[in-house]
């Protein structure tokens, strides 16, 4: 048996625990069966962004002409856009695991680990044999999955998850998209601009529905221009063409705009955005004190302890932010708890994400649905892109920034749409995470004509300044 003081399975986020333990002189190991540094690497974030990217190119070819720019897009050579990022991207990801083999004090085992106590692991290594992996404290980062939901005839066709369409040998010329939430909106959208005809089923009355509804409203009146939608529907049943799939959508039990009649959608493929599922099962968690709820995430403490002493998780499998930068912060949690005892508790109240869609879409905090079903006390404000010179000039018409604020100016959410939005958002998120109040952003000064400026009229909007000198270019158009 090899023994270590720490053993963290998972060579995403989880490994940087790991490092660290190293780097203070203790034995760590790390367990992991696939490409090193999580899913956001090589079949998530970082791949799928880079293609949006792309598409966005795109996009900006077609609307030249609204700012008397000429311009053809000719096409789009499919192939070596995804065969380049592959390569990137699978680059970076054996630079990770040089970097883990190279480090003094860790141990790397390519393979899966499960419980045999709750302190060992066997390690089926991917080379062919076993081994048997103890530690002293052990950190849980095995990520998570697509799931498959339960459609009839799911079973007898093949289909798509959001791991498998990044890096398609051949560009579908049609798609039907199960799932309107974020991975099925994005997805949708950069198929949809590269020249795929997309059909989007989403159960809930708009997309994204987990975003503020102001921001769901703009989202999926964005996509419709893209794909046909259908919002309140939800994928019945599901069977071959001589073409592709046939996926028979019926109105769900969550509303939108269904009228009770099924329809038919057929495609040449079939793309499942439904959500992802924590890998706990793959653990054997049975041989040990960690217990999981009823959607099978670990349970954790504040402190990101499991139920079991000295047992650690973070990322995906505890379930509270399934973001690439919660899984980070929660690594640095975890380090700080296990290494230097610092007693350290997550806090997820300023913790942003980002919707990569055409606009693009960030929030931090509260929705305003949130707030009323809390009975929370709070003012808001709406406040256009085209209040800002440079948001009017970008003819950012659907665009806008949300600001969600209690009465003594705590700020309690804010919700961006348009151009930049994950970038503009950051301002926001500095403010929250230091206590601070609606006039911490309105009153610094802004660079003038930045998007920026945005921000900064929401804010002042909502400020206790007596003076303004916030600009509102809402009275003109981009001629």
């Amino acid at each position: 048996m090899d023994e270590y003081d720490l053993v963290v399975i998972g060579g995403g986020s989880g490994s940087q625990v790991a490092t660290a333990a190293a780097e203070r002189g203790l034995e760590a190991a790390v367990i992991e069966r696939g490409p090193l540094g999580g899913a956001c690497i090589t079949r998530g974030c970082v791949p799928s962004k880079a293609l949006i990217h792309r598409a966005d190119i795109a996009e900006s070819a077609r609307r030249a002409e609204s700012f008397g720019v000429e311009a053809v897009l000719e096409g789009v050579d499919y192939d070596e856009m995804t065969a380049a990022i592959h390569d990137t991207v699978y680059e970076k990801a054996d630079h990770q695991k040089a970097s883990l083999e190279e480090a003094e004090n860790v141990a790397l085992y390519r393979g899966e680990g499960r419980f045999v106590d709750e302190r060992t692991l066997e390690v089926d290594l991917n080379d062919g044999g076993d081994a048997e992996v103890r530690g002293d404290s052990v950190v849980l980062a095995v990520g998570s999955r697509p799931m498959i939901p339960p459609i009839d005839g799911l079973e007898d066709v093949d289909f798509l998850t959001s791991d498998d369409a990044l890096f398609l040998d051949k560009q579908p010329d049609s798609l039907v998209v199960v799932g309107g939430g974020y991975i099925g909106a994005e997805l949708g959208y950069f198929f949809a601009a590269v020249g795929t005809d997309v059909s989007i089923v989403g159960r809930s009355e708009g997309l994204v529905p987990r975003e503020d509804e102001a921001v769901g409203e703009v989202v999926t009146e964005s996509l419709e221009r893209y794909c046909d939608v259908y919002t309140g529907y939800e994928a019945a049943q599901i069977r071959e063409n001589d073409s592709g799939v046939v996926v028979t959508a019926e109105p769900s039990e969550d509303g939108g705009d269904g009228d009770g009649d099924s329809v038919d959608l057929e495609a040449d493929d079939l793309l499942l955005a439904t959500g992802r599922r924590p890998n706990t099962d793959t653990l054997n968690l049975e041989a040990t004190g960690v217990e999981t709820d009823d959607g099978e995430y670990v349970v954790v403490d504040d402190r990101l302890e499991t139920t079991c002493d000295g047992v650690w998780a973070l990322g995906d499998i505890v379930g509270e932010q399934p973001f690439k930068h919660a899984a980070d912060y929660e690594a640095k949690t975890v380090s700080a708890n296990l290494l230097e005892d610092a007693d350290r508790a997550v806090d997820y109240g300023a913790m942003p994400h980002a919707v990569f869609t055409e606009p693009q879409v960030a929030s931090v905090g509260r929705t305003e649905g949130e707030l009323k079903d809390n009975g929370r006390e709070y003012e808001s404000t709406t406040v256009p892109f085209d209040a800002a010179p440079l948001g009017m000039i970008m003819n950012a018409d659907d665009g806008f920034v949300k600001v969600l604020a209690a009465p003594d100016g705590e700020i309690l959410g804010s919700h961006i749409v348009g151009p930049q939005a994950s970038t503009l958002i950051q301002e926001v998120v500095t403010a929250m995470d230091g206590g601070g109040t609606v006039d911490d952003i309105a009153e610094p000064v802004h660079v003038h004509p930045a998007l920026t400026e945005v921000v900064y009229a929401a804010f002042d909007d909502l400020s206790s300044s007596e003076f303004s000198t916030a600009p509102d270019w809402r009275d003109v158009s981009d001629g």
